[in-house]
């Protein structure tokens, strides 16, 4: 089709932002062909949905605490304020996709 065929409202239409979706469908294939190829299985223990589950939580909570603490890891704003970082710990969290350990 060419320019001289495309109406205004054509051309609105597509200039009009799509909306973004919450998961890239290409990262989606990637990440499984990535694990198909290493022979990574997909569910199960020490699977792809467990791995990416595990990096989803560990991600959420890492923001949080910044969220509420107000800084970043390693800012020298938290040093010696009264409620600074102070480290981790192993904890297992039940899921859908089974234990996961962070």
């Amino acid at each position: 089709m060419t320019s001289e065929h495309v109406t205004e409202a054509e051309t609105v239409e597509l200039l009009e932002p799509q909306p973004a979706k919450a998961v890239d469908d290409r990262l989606i294939d990637e990440l499984v062909s990535r694990a198909q190829a290493e022979a990574l299985q997909l569910t199960g223990e020490g699977g792809l949905l467990q791995q990416l589950t595990k990096r989803l939580l560990e991600s959420a909570l890492e923001g949080e605490i910044t969220d509420h603490l107000g800084y970043d890891k390693h800012d020298p704003a938290g040093k010696n304020g009264g409620n600074s970082r102070n480290g981790t710990r192993a904890k297992t969290v039940l899921t859908d996709v089974g234990p996961v350990e962070i």
